[in-house]
């Protein structure tokens, strides 16, 4: 699935994190995942109810769009349809489609997605942004009291998961799924990054991926405890997170995040990232039961 997306990775919103995605609990469920195979057993196609983000995820290769777009989106809704009184369900579905992928959009559109760009103020857009190594990081150090350093393991993983939950204002986060990624093949521990605050707490992460074989990285997720975002501790964590990925040899480094009103919008433009796409949200309302 991870080689799928590579191969065609300029389609795709998820490539490089998708290790944090594939650890999540939706996985749990064979049934929430979906593959198409060709004639020779190859994998052409796939798609994820990610009840945690609440999105579909899929990836097809560009050949198969035209074959196979419309059974996958047509799958999804089934299986949406399937668990409406299960823990996986959700009241909406969203799906990501860059604004240039007018198939896309259409078969989203014919099969009842709707856009989000321009609903009045419940809008919502997201960006995806690229930075350079050309560009050297600004370097942000903590106050003399915090400390950036790696996350501990699995050791640290009630606490982290405490901290992610409260920053994000959701449940989603479980122990089990970020044990699953400390235990990814993918996973680096350097390049996972924490803040903890004089008396020990974790205020602030930075999580970084990063693919070897085209040399590049992306940063999924970074988020502050809101007690103690007067201090910049994002800025710190992400500062380090960049500075480690490149001296992993990261030559492009991408970050998905919402539209431009948003704080962390200006925080990776600060950071000399730029926009590269802007992402569409598509949304599919369903009964939940």
């Amino acid at each position: 699935m991870s080689a799928l997306a590579r191969q065609c990775s300029e389609n795709n919103l998820h490539v490089v994190d998708l290790p944090y995605r594939f650890s999540s609990w939706a996985f749990n469920n064979p049934e929430n995942i979906g593959l198409w195979f060709d004639e020779n057993q190859q994998i052409v196609a796939w798609a994820v109810l990610q009840t945690p983000f609440w999105t579909i995820d899929y990836v097809y290769h560009p050949e198969q769009e035209a074959n196979l777009h419309q059974e996958i989106l047509a799958w999804a809704n089934q299986r949406a349809q399937a668990i409406h009184n299960t823990p996986y369900a959700r009241p909406a579905w969203f799906v990501m489609a860059f604004s240039e992928q007018k198939n896309r959009i259409r078969d989203l559109e014919n099969a009842g997605f709707k856009c989000q760009s321009d609903v009045g103020e419940d809008s919502w857009s997201k960006v995806l942004m690229r930075r350079s190594s050309q560009i050297p990081v600004k370097v942000f150090e903590p106050r003399s009291d915090f400390i950036v350093r790696s996350f501990a393991g699995e050791t640290e993983v009630q606490k982290y998961v405490e901290l992610h939950q409260s920053v994000f204002e959701s449940k989603n986060m479980t122990v089990d799924w970020r044990t699953r990624t400390l235990r990814h093949p993918d996973y680096e521990p350097d390049l996972d990054i924490v803040v903890e605050s004089p008396d020990k707490r974790l205020v602030s992460f930075c999580i970084c991926w990063f693919d070897q074989n085209s040399m590049t990285g992306h940063i999924e997720p970074l988020g502050s405890h809101k007690d103690f975002r007067q201090y910049g501790l994002g800025r710190v964590a992400l500062s380090e997170g960049l500075h480690r990925l490149q001296s992993r040899g990261a030559e492009t480094i991408f970050v998905e995040t919402d539209n431009y009103r948003n704080t962390a919008f200006r925080l990776y433009e600060s950071f000399d990232f730029l926009k590269i796409k802007d992402v569409l949200v598509y949304r599919k309302d369903y009964e939940t039961g």
